[in-house]
């Protein structure tokens, strides 16, 4: 069985270093069909059967720009099995703003902290059990750059996509939740059942 894992994350974050850590010389460049982005996949190393995409960098799955389309579209219609989630943790606010739209996809999530070792040096803490909590995803500390803890991350992507267990939903305040519910009857309840509340969510 081939297992897909799509690396998703803000610019900047550390993805494509994270990428060239788990692929090494392993990989294809190409660009996306029909458009001018770039598009990398690679084997993981020691894993034949493992295929890592490197998902252009992108703030939200909002479909402002090229990228976004690009990435919203692979996530979707492509649907991998798992998406390991590359977020700065220099930055975790902002970055945890595409992370609660990848968890509503559906798909299982992993989310790998990145420059953990500039954390502790700028003397921060962060609560890894408790945002691993919130979230609903296994959190693994990483330093791309340094190499440590990315296999670590790349097999908790590779145990998440063959448990398929994805992130319990978050639940929004009554009234909410009924809008939801009658966009997902109204007008979106063609579409497949696991991409339903995804896209009431959008609208």
């Amino acid at each position: 069985m081939n297992i897909r894992i799509a690396l998703a994350g803000n610019p900047n974050c550390g993805k494509t270093t994270l990428f060239n850590a788990l692929t090494g010389s392993n990989q294809y460049v190409g660009n996306w069909p029909g458009v001018t982005v770039e598009k990398k996949e690679g084997k993981l190393k020691k894993h034949d059967d493992v295929t890592i995409m490197d998902l252009p960098g992108i703030y939200s799955l909002s479909p402002y720009t090229l990228e976004e389309v690009v990435a919203r579209n692979y996530l979707i219609d492509q649907r991998p099995d798992a998406i390991l989630n590359i977020i700065d943790g220099t930055n975790l606010e902002r970055n945890l703003y595409l992370t609660t739209q990848l968890t509503e996809l559906g798909i299982p999530v992993v989310i790998a902290i990145n420059m953990m070792d500039l954390v502790k040096k700028n003397g921060d803490e962060i609560n890894i059990p408790e945002l691993s909590r919130q979230l609903g995803c296994q959190i693994v500390e990483i330093s791309a750059l340094k190499g440590t803890g990315v296999m670590e991350a790349a097999e908790a992507a590779i145990a998440a996509a063959k448990n398929g267990k994805t992130v319990p939903m978050h639940t929004f305040s009554g009234p909410v939740e009924h809008a939801i519910a009658h966009i997902e009857e109204a007008a979106v309840h063609s579409m497949p059942e696991e991409q339903q509340r995804w896209y009431a969510i959008k609208i």
